[in-house]
């Protein structure tokens, strides 16, 4: 307490107040000190928000010192205002766990406030918070730790576990539709469609079911709705008995038509029918089909000549199963549940069994629409229960790394049960929703078996002894703890992906799970921040357990890897991928350097009016080789060889000359032997255009540039092809010039009447001697 000591005014002087602050003992100053210097020594200053007392008692007791957050100028907006994907979907804790927070700081010790202020200057190096955004990861230092992963909203709200498990298959080997009940997003157009046409389907397949349970001796349907009149109390309306009216045998052919062509579309039998197909039924036939569904199901309308349809629909129901995991837990009813995405603990949450009533809702409430947060998922109809009443499975996983990935599941969870009986003619949330922040605002049913707790709630203990009661103790071991654990693992390896891997960060979930009535578990949610209230005699026990094995898995595993555990089991390490040696800066680089092309080097061959070449355009024949030689080793010089070895004969080429350009690879050289014909020799050329009867021999030469001089030797491109076609036969001449080919490809030149007179004369003298075949 402050002392304060009234001092008696002076003249000319105000009346003031002196204050004594309370004496700082040395002694506990000192030991503070040394405390804090260990601790900023061995980085061990944390910083905890929220109503964490277990946390904070463990860390303390491990030599820890906790830096305080600052309060904020307003209070933190609750869990519902935040509509971030990121935060909004964590189980937050109750109203009450607040104000224990207040307490718990009024009474702290002087000790630990002391210390808080020595180190308030210090970086914490451990963050356990509520919400996921209250530190940014992203700025932190290795060594700091935090238990939150940024972008894990893909598989902690509802929209994104439920695009998740989509991806599965890409995944593992196995069908999320076994273990997560079908669900789709109301803001999406594609989902809202695919949800229509599964509501739809699901009225056709309880009908049938319908059918099967009262005309073919099963009396489940007719023992669920006994319960319910029994023990309803004013929950809903008593079912209305039509005796005098009746719907028509029709809607079983029709229900029967379109699960028939369901089954159709599953086994590909509809792979050649055309998009523009008609559908099974029209929309206003639809509509006709889901009323008198209604008046069936929810009213108690008898079906005319319902008992002929009975084995029709039990055939079709066994091809139904085969392919449809569900269709054992969907019901009669057709009850879907919409769920916001942005809010937790249950709110929100509403039952509908009518189609237009849901359409409705989602048309009229425009934020649907626009942030596509809502999801409306199929409602497990068929659950197992304890004595009469409905329960669900919180448990808890902690993940220690994303890359890879590492998953602890804990040994210990709880049941959560509902205030009411369970009955599906009522959508009562006091009935189907088994939050605890739901169930403590209604009071227990008189009718309520006295055996269920007064708190709604059993350990997973006493869950199993319930079960060996009625013999089947083997059953959580056996099928509902293996299941569990298989889709938590199976969800984490969809949204590995989109999860930021930290190595020293951590997450504590808990998974909401339903079972069946085979005692298989289904996956309801995952929330990120679970509630850690001590609100009943089984999570004051349970809770600090908890959160005590968490601080051992990453904090005392991290020293001592052979340390205990606690409640925690290790049941997925995910293998690690080899990473490439880094080599540091001797790095090499393998290749070749690129050379610049030399210059062409042209050799004359043929020197004349650079006009008296041009290209042809009117023979452009394909050419056929009959002496054509292959090989690289015809090179310039065995062509050049060849050149002057047949320089001394002469021959006399018809009219044109045509060099065709070939597209390939470099050809060969151009070699030809002694028996083809010789081209004349350069010097001997006329050098002007030749005609066929005038010659002009005092013409002066003109010679040609390297730009428009044709050559047969130059390095890049070679001679591939000569086409020697006389193209008419002189009056001299007594017999008729064959025709020789030889391969030239490069360039296309067409040489016409280049010959002189005297030329032709001589060629034909050269011929009567040689004879035709010389040519």
């Amino acid at each position: 307490m402050h002392q304060h000591m009234q001092v008696p005014p002076l003249e000319g002087r105000a009346r003031c107040n002196y204050v004594n602050l309370p004496l700082i003992n040395g002694d506990r100053l000192k030991t503070a000190k040394s405390l804090v210097d260990k601790a900023i020594k061995e980085k061990k200053v944390f910083s905890v928000q929220g109503p964490y007392p277990v946390i904070r008692a463990g860390l303390r007791a491990r030599g820890w010192v906790e830096r305080r957050l600052p309060r904020p100028s307003v209070p933190w907006p609750r869990r519902h205002d935040l509509e971030t994907e990121a935060t909004d979907e964590g189980d937050s804790s109750d109203d009450d766990d607040l104000g224990e927070e207040g307490k718990r700081e009024d009474e702290a010790d002087d000790l630990y406030d002391l210390m808080s202020r020595l180190v308030r200057n210090e970086t914490a190096y451990f963050y356990w918070t509520t919400r996921r955004d209250s530190v940014d990861s992203r700025s932190l230092c290795k060594d700091q730790m935090t238990n939150h992963y940024a972008k894990a909203g893909s598989f902690t709200t509802k929209v994104g576990l439920c695009m998740s498990l989509r991806s599965l298959q890409w995944f593992d080997a196995a069908d999320p539709d076994t273990f997560f009940p079908r669900c789709y997003r109301l803001g999406a157009e594609d989902d809202k469609h695919a949800f229509i046409e599964d509501f739809r389907r699901t009225a056709c397949t309880s009908l049938l079911k319908y059918v099967l349970e009262n005309y073919a001796g099963d009396s489940e349907w007719k023992r669920t709705r006994e319960v319910h009149d029994a023990k309803s109390h004013g929950l809903s309306k008593p079912r209305k008995q039509h005796a005098k009216q009746k719907v028509g045998s029709s809607i079983i052919d029709n229900a029967l038509h379109v699960c028939q062509e369901y089954l159709n579309s599953l086994e590909h039998c509809d792979i050649d029918m055309t998009s523009e197909t008609t559908p099974p039924l029209s929309e206003q036939q639809w509509d006709v089909f889901l009323q008198n569904y209604y008046l069936v199901i929810h009213e108690g309308v008898r079906i005319e000549g319902c008992a002929d349809y009975v084995e029709r629909c039990k055939c079709v129901l066994e091809q139904l199963r085969c392919f449809c995991p569900q269709m054992e837990t969907d019901g009669l009813c057709n009850i879907w549940i919409i769920k916001p995405g942005a809010m937790s603990r249950g709110r929100g949450i509403m039952c509908m069994n009518k189609l237009d009533e849901i359409m409705s809702l989602v048309d009229t409430d425009h934020g649907i629409m626009n942030d596509s947060k809502w999801v409306v998922q199929k409602y497990l109809e068929q659950p197992l229960l304890v004595h009469d009443t409905k329960f669900d499975v919180r448990q808890w996983f902690l993940v220690t790394d994303w890359n890879p990935l590492i998953v602890w599941f804990y040994r210990e969870c709880y049941l959560r049960f509902s205030t009411q009986p369970y009955s599906t003619h009522t959508l009562d949330s006091s009935v189907h929703l088994c939050n605890n922040s739901i169930q403590k605002h209604f009071q227990p049913s008189p009718d309520r078996n006295p055996s269920l707790p007064a708190e709604c709630m059993w350990s997973c203990s006493q869950f199993r002894s319930w079960l060996a009661a009625s013999g089947r103790g083997d059953l959580w071991e056996g099928v509902v703890v293996p299941g569990m654990k298989k889709a938590v693992i199976q969800t984490l390896l969809t949204a590995q992906d989109s999860v930021e891997p930290r190595k020293a960060s951590f997450e504590l979930y808990g998974a909401d799970f339903m079972l069946g009535r085979d005692f298989r578990p289904w996956l309801l949610e995952i929330n990120a921040s679970p509630t850690m209230a001590p609100s009943t005699g089984v999570t004051a026990r349970l809770c600090p357990a908890v959160q005590e094995d968490t601080l051992r898995v990453v904090l005392d595993r991290r020293c001592d890897r052979n340390t205990h555990t606690g409640g925690f089991q290790l049941i997925y390490k995910q293998a690690a991928v080899d990473v490439p040696q880094y080599v540091g800066v001797n790095l090499l680089v393998e290749g070749t350097s690129v050379r610049c092309p030399r210059a062409p080097v042209y050799k004359p061959l043929i020197q004349s009016h650079p006009h008296l070449l041009s290209k042809s355009s009117s023979h452009r024949s394909s050419l056929i080789s009959s002496h054509c030689i292959s090989g690289k080793e015809n090179q310039s010089e065995d062509g050049k060889k060849a050149w002057t070895t047949l320089s001394s004969r002469k021959v006399m080429l018809e009219k044109s000359l045509i060099f065709h350009r070939k597209l390939r690879k470099r050809p060969h050289r151009l070699v030809l032997p002694s028996t083809c014909c010789v081209l004349p020799n350069p010097a001997e050329l006329h050098p002007q255009k030749l005609s066929l009867t005038h010659a002009q021999p005092n013409h002066p030469p003109t010679h040609r540039t390297h730009s428009n001089l044709p050559s047969l030797y130059r390095p890049t491109p070679s001679l591939d092809v000569i086409n020697l076609r006389p193209r008419q036969t002189l009056a001299s001449n007594r017999y008729k010039h064959e025709m020789h080919t030889v391969n030239i490809s490069y360039p296309v030149l067409h040489v016409q009447k280049y010959l002189s007179l005297n030329h032709r004369q001589a060629m034909d003298t050269f011929t009567e001697r040689e004879g035709p075949n010389s040519s």
